[in-house]
């Protein structure tokens, strides 16, 4: 009989003494869930040919306003989105381009300068995040509501763990989401 891809990961673990392949698994099938959604989130941006750190970006400048946030520095997006400046800034700029968001100097600090979501940004986030938020949960359609809230409660303890075990420094854990 003819040994599944499973079977011979196993039996090479544990030739190495390892017998446990649940955090590899784990590792494999958050990259392949991370994957699938971009790729079905960036075929159904095409149409306002927005990626996903675009449209991430305007989201965050949207609850930034709704938490009456006077505009959000490029470092802020940057460390919030970890990424560095420079892609923050590349992503800014076809926002900018697009009239999708403007710049303005800091109010605080006149040497910086903040970015704000223009009223087309504003009008496409209203717009589009309902269709958005029902594809999340159409894509999570399989699980019930309470299998989905377990899963996240378990997925945010795993972050924990990743941020404990791991060595990142703590502020990696954005309170937020935790």
């Amino acid at each position: 009989m003819k040994q599944s891809h499973h079977e011979h990961l196993q039996r090479i673990a544990s030739s190495f003494g390892v017998d446990d392949l649940s955090g590899a698994e784990l590792s494999r099938l958050i990259r392949l869930l991370s994957t699938g959604y971009e790729t079905i989130f960036k075929a159904r941006m095409k149409e306002e040919s927005l990626s996903g750190p675009r449209w991430r970006i305007l989201l965050q400048l949207y609850l930034a306003e709704e938490m009456g946030m006077p505009g959000v520095s490029p470092s802020k997006l940057a460390q919030a989105r970890n990424v560095s400046k420079n892609t923050v800034s590349t992503l800014l700029r076809s926002l900018e381009e697009r009239a999708l968001v403007t710049r303005a100097i800091s109010s605080s600090d006149r040497r910086s300068f903040v970015i704000h979501l223009s009223e087309k940004g504003r009008q496409l986030v209203r717009e589009r995040s309902p269709q958005h938020l029902e594809l999340l949960n159409e894509l999570s359609g399989n699980l019930s509501l309470q299998e989905r809230a377990q899963l996240v409660a378990l997925l945010r303890k795993l972050y924990k763990s990743l941020i404990q075990h791991g060595g990142l420094p703590e502020s990696y854990c954005r309170s937020d989401e935790s």
